[in-house]
């Protein structure tokens, strides 16, 4: 079946916004006077939410609410000034979405960051693309892999599972697609290994941006 509605992850498959996620998670623990982890190692970290995050960036035996909540507020004033200053679109992103646009896809976001920060990331680096859907965290709405978000983007769209694809670069993503009954798109470029996205055997892996286009047989 023609697709008609495109959902993206956000962070790893829109965007490369590691850096500035590990400097303002790093920033926390300084202020609580724990250890500060490499960039390279916030790829196996973020992914479920910021609150997961700050879990697994927290020392054993300060995995705690009390020190995740710390965290929580230390990380939001510091990112939420500091966020855009490494983070990116992947190469030939903004083309593919101005073209998917163009050829008049349905586009939308479903993603783990909390809800102001995907939203205000969205704006500020596509501000020419119209979403129909932005998500992200919110209260009392499960995080992927719980299909709900996918499930609250047919409706509101009046789509079926058949006419949408996700795109993500993580297990997660991947997981949430197939719960939801929707092909999963894998991407290479992102956070996670192939072999993880493998793992929940979405209809398609790219490499490139533009295999995008290339899997719905447009071009740019």
């Amino acid at each position: 079946m023609m697709k008609k509605l495109i959902i993206f992850d956000l962070d790893g498959t829109l965007i490369n916004s590691i850096k500035d996620l590990a400097t303002s998670t790093n920033y926390a623990l300084e202020q609580l006077k724990f250890p500060t982890h490499p960039t390279d190692d916030y790829n196996m970290m973020v992914g479920n939410g910021i609150n997961k995050l700050f879990e697994r960036a927290l020392p054993q035996g300060e995995k705690n609410e009390q020190n995740i909540s710390k965290m929580r507020e230390l990380f939001l004033a510091h990112y939420d000034k500091h966020n855009t200053v490494y983070t990116h679109p992947y190469k030939g992103i903004p083309e593919v979405l101005k073209t998917l646009q163009d050829k008049g896809y349905l586009l939308a976001v479903a993603s783990n960051k909390y809800q102001e920060g995907t939203e205000k990331l969205v704006n500020h680096f596509f501000p020419n693309i119209t979403f129909n859907q932005v998500f992200g965290q919110r209260n009392n709405i499960p995080s992927k892999p719980d299909p709900k978000v996918l499930l609250e983007i047919l409706e509101n769209t009046n789509t079926s599972p058949e006419e949408a694809l996700m795109i993500g670069d993580s297990n997660v993503d991947m997981q949430t697609a197939n719960r939801a009954n929707i092909e999963g798109c894998g991407v290479a470029w992102g956070f996670r290994s192939i072999e993880e996205l493998k793992s929940q055997n979405p209809t398609y892996i790219i490499k490139e941006t533009t295999d995008i286009l290339s899997i719905l047989n447009l071009k740019i």
